[in-house]
């Protein structure tokens, strides 16, 4: 990606391509808290109306359970991206060197 042969315009259109990428990822996690927060709220509504001995904690902890590991995913992912980067270049130095 970090090649001589990039040129400015090839560099704006990969710095776009980027950004879009992490918006999506970032998007993406935020929607689905949005989700689970609605979902949720609702069937503590539910359960406030109906009563009953249990409630909707089981639901939350295997949801919450996916969502922490759906944010670490999504934010390790745009954390190591410099240093995917770098790697990347160095392998293509390597291979041009060949």
């Amino acid at each position: 990606m970090h090649t001589a042969a990039v040129t400015l315009g090839n560099t704006d259109d990969l710095l776009m391509r980027q950004a879009r990428r992490r918006v999506k990822l970032k998007m993406g996690f935020f929607l689905h808290a949005l989700v689970f927060t609605l979902v949720h709220l609702g069937l503590f509504a539910l359960h406030a109306v109906t009563g009953g001995e249990r409630g909707p904690h089981l639901p939350i902890w295997g949801w919450a359970l996916g969502l922490s590991i759906h944010g670490v995913v999504v934010f390790t992912t745009l954390q190591t991206q410099g240093l995917r980067d770098r790697m990347v270049a160095r392998e293509v130095e390597r291979l041009q060197a060949r």
